[in-house]
């Protein structure tokens, strides 16, 4: 699988990452392995996962697997803090419960050091400078390589970018931003994308698959074993079953004939190939969804498909999204 480097960083991740969110939940052990196992022989690198993920479950799951299975030392492992079960304070970016919140992970990966490490989302109960000090301290003492933000919008994003540039060698660069992007969801490009790409912050989409709507399954309803048909994912699919979405699912498809492949390979190949985006992260719940996935790494869609998607799709662009002038 290609590699391509993290932003204006030196590390380097395959173009398609792993995502781990279901595992210790819907993902059991034994699955889990044939999963990381698949990604890991078809040459994917980077793995990404979350302290919230299973209530931890997924962190320990996976250093479980890079302890007897897969070697550490191929893999990049991301992942985030931040996130809190407390309906009065959704997100803690204090320096402390970062830096606790990492510790915790480490000693459930099994692992000394993360490749990755990314602030969950933004608080707005923290001042951003003690967050970010928080990923300052991770990088020198060693337990993060890199660091980055998730869940960040085109301000909060410009602002911890530029604040971490402001002192060159005495604060970390940041090397990702992780966010939900796909031809169902192209929100990043007003803010979050040109300030991504002004900074040299590599994007890290994740569900590019429209939460798996993009897929076509769910265009003669909904499957009972899919996510949309189980209690607890059904909210997270819902709002891309409307008729706005059926008509960019629809065109996917209609390319996915022309081209004799798949509309989960169109829609991840759409997204993989866009300006500033480093890996998408792929969700697979089982070994063949995944190794459909991986089989995109040989297309490449034509210029005249991707401008029609590009079309379908458009995200509307109004001031001040744009130059004013054109107005």
């Amino acid at each position: 699988m290609e590699q391509r480097h993290l932003g204006r960083t030196g590390l380097r991740v395959s173009r398609i990452g792993l995502g781990t969110l279901t595992w210790g939940r819907d993902t059991d052990e034994h699955d889990a392995a044939d999963l990381l196992k698949a990604f890991w022989e078809a040459g994917g690198t980077l793995v990404d996962t979350a302290d919230v993920y299973g209530d931890g479950e997924s962190e320990y799951l996976l250093g479980r697997l890079i302890e007897g299975l897969v070697p550490r030392r191929d893999l990049v492992i991301s992942t985030k803090a931040g996130s809190v079960p407390d309906p009065d304070r959704r997100f803690d970016g204090s320096r402390g419960h970062l830096l606790s919140a990492l510790d915790a992970s480490l000693a459930r990966l099994g692992t000394e050091y993360v490749d990755l490490w990314q602030v969950h989302a933004y608080d707005p109960g923290t001042p951003l400078d003690e967050t970010l000090q928080a990923l300052d301290i991770a990088v020198s003492s060693g337990r993060a390589r890199y660091a980055g933000v998730s869940n960040f919008c085109g301000w909060q994003l410009a602002k911890a970018g530029t604040w971490q540039l402001s002192v060159p060698g005495a604060r970390t660069r940041l090397a990702s931003t992780q966010m939900e992007y796909s031809l169902l969801q192209r929100g990043v490009e007003r803010e979050v994308l040109p300030a991504a790409l002004d900074l040299g912050i590599g994007l890290l989409p994740s569900s590019p698959l429209g939460r798996g709507v993009l897929t076509g399954k769910y265009r003669s309803g909904t499957p009972t074993d899919s996510r949309g048909g189980s209690d607890h994912m059904a909210p997270f699919v819902e709002p891309y079953l409307d008729e706005a979405a059926g008509h960019i699912v629809d065109a996917v498809a209609t390319a996915a004939d022309g081209l004799a492949v798949t509309p989960l390979q169109v829609a991840l190949a759409w997204v993989r190939d866009r300006p500033g985006v480093a890996a998408p992260i792929v969700g697979a719940r089982n070994a063949q969804q995944l190794t459909e996935a991986l089989s995109v790494e040989a297309l490449s869609l034509p210029d005249e498909i991707c401008q029609a998607l590009d079309d379908v799709s458009a995200p509307v662009h109004r001031y001040p999204d744009q130059d004013w002038s054109t107005l």
